[in-house]
């Protein structure tokens, strides 16, 4: 989550933002990532015992309330928009948009097959709130920003679901793995591709150069490593694709600030 936000600022700033608002984000997106694991795991404790990957979870096995959890989300929330508030006004607005995303994607694995692209969305939401913080605008080009991150969200959560498909498979919920099924390689390579198309034209909108460009290359050849993992079709090797890929956001956040440099 953090990585996206960190991109938006330096992208906003054209260079080192202004540490108070670099501050408040880096806490924010520790909190507001603590939010949404907490409603998480309240949306599906009814169900994360059902799963091995997540029967041990608190509220699974009643080591905590419900009411505790929505005591804690609730609270995490506060601190959040305790931070939010020492922004402009414009960025104070689009934090209720945060928290309700937040609050929606968890439930969304009942309803739609898409659950991941909600992720994407909660997990964007903060690149626009970036822009607003550091510009007191939302320029049109930082929606490039957004559907980066959440295609980037699609690509490494479906990853993330294929450890829990055949579990999801017997509790009902629905995942873009499970969606995917036998063609998932083909489809994580679709949205690689437009990942990719999209953090080129980013390049081009900001008028990055070189080192960025370098640092998309490296991204490539680690989008093809994840396709011959994920061909494998193993869950804990699909895992691992999940649990290392915050390093792409650190090679385009590398690429973002040397070129600013």
């Amino acid at each position: 989550m953090l990585w996206p936000t960190l991109w938006a600022l330096w992208l906003a700033a054209s260079g080192m933002p202004d540490l108070w608002v670099l501050t408040v984000f880096v806490l924010g997106a520790v909190v507001m990532r603590s939010a949404g694991c907490v409603i998480n795991d309240y949306a599906d404790r009814h169900f994360d015992g059902q799963v091995a990957r997540t029967c041990c979870r608190p509220l699974a096995t009643g080591a905590l309330s419900a009411n505790e959890a929505l005591r804690f989300f609730l609270l995490l929330c506060a601190l959040a928009f305790l931070l939010v508030l020492t922004l402009n006004s414009l960025t104070i607005v689009l934090s209720l948009g945060a928290v309700l995303l937040a609050a929606l994607y968890p439930f969304m694995k009942r309803h739609t097959y898409w659950p991941q692209a909600f992720l994407g969305a909660a997990f964007a939401w903060a690149v626009p709130m970036a822009f607003a913080a550091v510009q007191a605008t939302v320029p049109s080009e930082a929606w490039l920003v957004f559907f980066a991150t959440l295609v980037w969200s699609l690509i490494y959560d479906t990853a993330y679901a294929v450890a829990d498909k055949e579990d999801d498979l017997k509790a009902g919920i629905k995942s873009t793995a499970i969606l995917f099924g036998k063609h998932l390689v083909r489809w994580i390579g679709f949205f690689q591709f437009v990942m990719l198309s999209l953090l080129i034209a980013i390049g081009w909108a900001f008028e990055l150069g070189s080192l960025y460009y370098l640092s998309l290359l490296l991204v490539g050849a680690w989008f093809a490593w994840d396709l011959q993992e994920l061909a494998t079709n193993v869950p804990t090797r699909a895992f691992a694709v999940f649990l290392r890929h915050h390093w792409v956001g650190v090679w385009i956040l590398l690429g973002i600030m040397l070129d600013r440099l």
